[in-house]
């Protein structure tokens, strides 16, 4: 006797003693049937969640956590449990409701009249594939669930195009996690032309796609490469366009469209008894199909810019959209751009997710150089790039019009050639060989005369000027010329002053007074120490908030001058945006861009709102911050320390994306300086870097350990402030304890479930806690912050947190042996003054 045998029985024997009303074989013979509270292995009756109604399928047998990778009946559930799922007469899988006689579900199979029904059986295989077989011997398959799948990919499973019997295996997301009928989301391949891509569809509209394959993997997915943890078979013949994936080690592994319109690949980590995602996809905003519409490029690495912008030799078809960061109208070929034998060629991008095949041409026989030269050739053709570049770059693809769905990686992706004229590539090589470098040291040397001399223009006619107040000093000192740089000629520690020229506008108080219903109740977005937000709506329709200081504000005129000057200098998707300011009758007033969705702290700390912010939305919002403020101290014009990032002061916008806010206590430094000390400390509770509350001493640093705070936070959902049993610990203090007991998965936020990947919350906790290291020095900067966000680097551990203590008599005086407290600048702010 085989051992499977006798495993079998040895099983068949422990469920009769144990359940005496459970049996459990491994096949469905004529005149068998399987009837609702009886498993056939990994294969019965189920109904999910709290769900009554009942449906057939197949689940891991020795996974604790039920997980259903295949449904028949998913439709057409049988709401009693009074199923039989059996084998009929014809030969065919049924399910009937005995109780209404109603059929829930067949196979369509045809036998033959010389074939009975009593000839089939069907069997569960250790796949995962459920299998019907027109004879004993089980040698002819009539029917399996691998060529049916529902939600679920399992490794070795076809998934594609069979051209003969135009049998399409493709997947559909179930409607909920309670209910397994066909969702909204529908994940295929589809061959456009003749080159077969993937696409993600949301009912009729593709919002996702993997690109063509490149003979190492889809162009679209920078992270299939030689020595990925599956590999990948990939067939394109005249009998069939399929994929199949295997795992390289023995993990139990599954690829699964879930509802929410995500493709997700989960690993069973035995130890932690659960699934860990280990790659999805769309991830971020260039996933997007079309994003930025027609023949333009999507890179979102591209931190100090829109993520936008044209592929060479096109121009925005819309300024206005594309200056308002809206892409989605695309790019057109410039009008100057001669592209027709006139001397055009090619510029090689690399890294790129190539455009959709749709109108593009393949020759799998011709080489590159052929390639180019049958593209340079006809005038209508405006790229190309190589089929399959595992084999030296054997195969040609040709585009024909309009571009559509290019993205750019850091790495990954493949090489595209693109057509230009002969102007735009002597630009580009140029550019490449080095020689722009020397372009932009002229033209800075050139600027930096020209700024010199407004300096000295300015310093003229600011010690002329008589100041009648500093109101009326403000409103005729941002009428200055453009361009003057404040920061190289301040010797107050490089604070901002009101000697640069703004580009916003200056509201008239009557416009702001309509716009605001005369500030009403009814409008009013907030309130702190500093005065009131309103939200309003200009003549034209445009919303707007508006920052109204109230005449006993702690936000006097200088942090007014400051917050413009700089905030109307710096411009990023993460960064709120100002629109102009109102001085008029003793007010004080400053016109924001609205925000929907208010501020950060409105959300996480709020259960009904937090419960809406999935992990996949907090860890854009934990990026698109980093983001931000590594722009703040990197990528802008002027380096700009914030001193005040909280989550009050991250705004959300329609769709969620954080931009930072509040620029009354920022600080500017000039050229190389990184570092500075003050005597007046401004800033909140719970999120100053020890440094700063302690000496007064601010930098980058000081920024990051704000950051890292507001990182836990977003992974908790708790205030920093947070009372814990031992009062003199904070929320880092207490992050920091489950993450020495190897407990910090426990700290997460209750309201996500377990809807996230366990190895990526985990490494976001460390990045946390290596930005609040007390040491100013061990904390990383911004810029590799980002890094370590978007890319799986190897993480250092981090040292002790820099605690800043509760006090036993107050609830908002950070620890000081040198600092005795001032005036609050808020409900949750602090002002300090130092002794020297």
């Amino acid at each position: 006797m085989s051992q499977k045998k006798e495993f079998l029985i040895i099983l068949i024997l422990f469920i009769l003693v144990l359940v005496p009303f459970c049996t459990s074989i491994d096949s469905i013979s004529f005149n068998q049937s399987l009837k609702y509270g009886h498993m056939l292995f990994a294969l019965g009756f189920f109904s999910p969640g709290n769900s009554n109604k009942t449906y057939v399928g197949i689940w891991y047998n020795n996974v604790p956590e039920q997980t259903v990778v295949w449904v028949a009946n998913r439709d057409n559930p049988i709401n009693s449990t009074s199923g039989i799922f059996s084998i009929n007469p014809t030969g065919n899988l049924e399910i009937l409701d005995k109780k209404t006689k109603n059929l829930a579900w067949k196979t369509n199979i045809i036998s033959s009249a010389t074939i009975r029904g009593n000839s089939y059986s069907a069997q569960l295989l250790d796949s995962g594939n459920f299998v019907l077989f027109q004879d004993s011997k089980k040698e002819v398959v009539v029917w399996q669930s691998f060529d049916y799948p529902t939600n679920t990919i399992l490794p070795n499973m076809k998934f594609g195009n069979d051209k003969k019997t135009g049998l399409n295996r493709s997947l559909t997301s179930w409607k909920s996690m309670e209910d397994p009928g066909s969702g909204e989301y529908v994940y295929k391949i589809e061959i456009n032309g003749i080159i077969p891509q993937i696409f993600l569809y949301k009912n009729s509209n593709r919002i996702w796609r993997t690109g063509p394959w490149t003979g190492l993997g889809w162009s679209g997915v920078p992270e299939m490469k030689p020595g990925y943890i599956f590999s990948i078979n990939y067939v394109d013949n005249d009998s069939e366009v399929s994929v199949t994936f295997s795992m390289r080690d023995s993990a139990i592994s599954r690829l699964v469209l879930n509802e929410s319109g995500v493709m997700n690949i989960l690993n069973w980590q035995e130890s932690a008894q659960k699934w860990v995602q280990f790659w999805y996809a769309p991830k971020d905003p260039c996933d997007n199909y079309v994003h930025c519409g027609k023949n333009s490029n999507c890179n979102l690495y591209n931190l100090a810019e829109f993520e936008c912008s044209c592929l060479l030799g096109y121009e925005p078809s819309d300024n206005r959209s594309w200056y308002l960061r809206d892409g989605s109208h695309g790019c057109l070929r410039k009008k100057d751009e001669n592209v027709c034998k006139n001397g055009e060629g090619f510029a090689k991008l690399t890294n790129v997710k190539i455009p959709d095949t749709y109108t593009a041409i393949l020759n799998k026989s011709m080489g590159l150089q052929e390639c180019e030269q049958l593209c340079l050739n006809n005038c209508s053709c405006t790229a190309y790039a190589s089929a399959n570049v595992s084999v030296g770059g054997i195969g040609c693809i040709t585009w024909y019009g309009d571009l559509i769905d290019t993205r750019e990686f850091t790495d990954g992706g493949q090489d595209f050639y693109i057509r230009v004229s002969a102007s735009t590539l002597a630009q580009f090589l140029e550019k490449s060989n080095g020689y722009h470098g020397k372009r932009t040291i002229s033209i800075v040397t050139v600027c930096i005369s020209g700024i010199l001399i407004a300096l000295l223009i300015a310093c003229c006619l600011v010690i002329r000027k008589t100041r009648k107040d500093k109101e009326d000093q403000f409103t005729s000192l941002i009428t200055l010329k453009r361009n003057l740089a404040s920061y190289e000629n301040s010797s107050r520690g490089n604070e901002i002053d009101g000697s640069e020229h703004v580009d916003l506008l200056i509201y008239d108080l009557n416009t702001i007074i309509s716009a605001t219903d005369d500030f009403s109740d009814a409008n009013k977005l907030g309130e702190g120490g500093f005065g009131s937000v309103y939200k309003g709506q200009l003549n034209n329709g445009q919303e707007i908030a508006v920052k109204r200081l109230s005449k006993t504000s702690g936000q006097g005129v200088e942090e007014f001058k400051n917050e413009v000057t700089l905030i109307a200098k710096v411009q990023h998707r993460n960064l709120v945006k100002l629109l102009g300011c109102c001085i008029q009758k003793g007010e004080k007033m400053l016109v924001y861009e609205y925000l929907p969705n208010k501020g950060l702290d409105n959300n996480i700390f709020d259960k009904t709102k937090g419960s809406q912010l999935d992990w996949r939305k907090r860890f854009e919002i934990i990026v698109g911050i980093a983001r931000g403020l590594s722009y703040l101290h990197h990528d802008s014009r002027v380096r700009i320390i914030h001193r005040d990032l909280k989550a009050s002061n991250i705004l959300l916008d329609a769709s969620m994306q954080p931009k930072i806010s509040d620029f009354g206590t920022a600080r500017i430094f000039g050229g190389d300086q990184i570092e500075a000390n003050t005597n007046r400390v401004v800033g909140t509770y719970g999120y100053m870097a020890p440094e700063y509350a302690m000496e007064g001493h601010f930098s980058v640093k000081s920024d990051v350990f704000s950051f890292g705070v507001l990182l836990l936070e977003i992974i908790t959902g708790r205030k920093n402030t947070t009372h814990y049993q031992d009062q003199t610990l904070n929320l880092v203090g207490n992050v920091w304890d489950f993450w020495n007991d190897d407990k910090a998965i426990q700290v997460v936020d209750p309201l996500l479930g377990d809807w996230y990947e366990t190895s990526e919350v985990l490494r976001c906790i460390q990045i946390g806690l290596l930005c609040v290291q007390s040491y100013a020095n061990d904390r990383p900067i911004m810029s590799e912050v980002v890094f370590m966000l978007c890319n799986e680097t190897k993480l250092s551990n981090p040292g002790q947190p820099g605690f800043v203590f509760r006090s036993r008599n107050s609830s908002s005086i950070p620890y000081s042996s040198s600092a005795s407290v001032g005036t609050s600048v808020n409900d949750h702010s602090i002002t300090a003054q130092h002794a020297r």
